[in-house]
Order: C-alpha cells, then structure tokens, then sequence
C-alpha cells in the first residue's frame, strides 16, 4: 500500500501494482466494496501488461481498510459509506493519485460506482489522458458535462440499474464517445466473485479497454 496525501490535507492508501517505473500510469477506481480482492485482482492484472496501476481506498476518508464482500449486508454497507463522501472529495482524492504518476500518462478506469467517479474525473478534472467507466449508474444524470479528455463507456444490456433508456441518453448527450452495450450481460458482468459474471462480455470489455489506453494514454 502506498501513502497519499489529498489537496485538503487527508490522507489515504492506494494498492500498488507493477513496475513504479513504468512509462504509462492507470488508476483503477473501486466499487462500492472497497479495495477488495477483486479490486487488487483487477489492479494486478493490468499492471501486467506495462502500466503502474494504483487503486486508492476512497473510503479511508470514513472508515480505514474497507472490503467487503458481495451479499445483500455488504451491499448495504457499501452504499452507506458512499453516501458519507462527497463527490469533491472523491476527485481530490482522484487527482492525488494521478499526481503519484509524476506527470507520466495516466489513464483511469472504474467499475460501478467507480464507472461514474471515471466519468467524473474525466470532466471534472483535467489529470487524465483517457477513462473507461464500467456500468456506472450516475452517468447518465451528469451526462451533460464535457469531458477533458477522451472516454469510453460499457454498459450491460439487462443492467438493473441502468436501463436502457439512460444508455441512450448518454449516447445523444455524448455523440463523440466511445459506448459499448454487452448483449445478455447485467451489472458486474466483469467481477468474477458475481452471479452476474460474464467471462465472455468481461474479456471483450478489457480487451477494449486495453486498446482504448494503449491508443491514448501515451
């Protein structure tokens, strides 16, 4: 775990993976869950392919060391900790993480509330080269923003939080962005800890992903 230290003075861990030399830097931005296994398995398997990954535990600024599993309760906990931190401070803390890349490109990528907080930081601050935001529910309501940067979204065709309707709204709000929808696949269709695990639409999304950052973060 690597110390941070955020514009407004909190201070905050971020996970760690691959070579701090590396020419090209991404964030990885959790879910609801905290910087969990998954989250880790996430960070390391794209740290694998060139990139210093660092994946900061946003919920240091209510409670420390957070991981939570995927049943109703966690669920639950996970929401409430969310609604304790507000969004300015979420993108401080985004930005103090893109500021341990040393200037170096960096792109960030997030997964549910984590795909919203990529959205985010791709408008709200100008520290990103690239996002790729997974199935993240609050896009749509802040769809109007402009991005600084170029984007890419994934979104589940039978997503219960995401209904198509707010897919398309995206789509009309952004017309210059990337926007991919996995046909059958629901929400967390890339977290292998999910009933709602999809190998298939969680390969192609990451190879997409992959693609995206290779082209822009450079």
């Amino acid at each position: 775990m690597l110390k941070l230290t955020a514009a407004d003075g909190h201070e905050f861990s971020a996970f760690e993976a691959g070579n701090v030399n590396a020419p090209r830097g991404l964030v990885v931005v959790q879910e609801i869950f905290g910087v969990n296994a998954h989250m880790r398995s996430v960070s390391e398997r794209l740290a694998s392919y060139g990139y210093r990954v660092l994946c900061p535990r946003l919920f240091d600024r209510v409670e420390r060391n957070v991981e939570l599993g995927y049943e109703p309760a966690d669920i639950e906990k996970g929401r409430e900790l969310r609604s304790r931190i507000t969004e300015a401070q979420v993108l401080l803390d985004l930005q103090a993480t893109a500021a341990a890349f040393g200037g170096k490109p960096v792109g960030i990528i997030g997964y549910c509330w984590g795909g919203t907080l990529a959205w985010l930081a791709a408008a709200k601050t100008e520290a990103f080269w690239a996002a790729s935001g997974w199935y993240g529910a609050g896009i749509a309501a802040q769809r109007d923003l402009t991005p600084n940067c170029p984007v890419q979204l994934h979104f589940g065709e039978h997503d219960h939080s995401i209904p198509l309707s707010d897919v398309e709204a995206i789509r009309k709000a952004q017309p210059g962005i990337e926007i991919h929808v996995y046909q059958g696949a629901e929400h967390g269709f890339g977290c292998e800890a999910r009933a709602s695990y999809s190998r298939k639409d969680w390969e192609l999304a990451e190879l997409r992903s992959l693609a995206f950052f290779a082209e822009h973060v450079r």
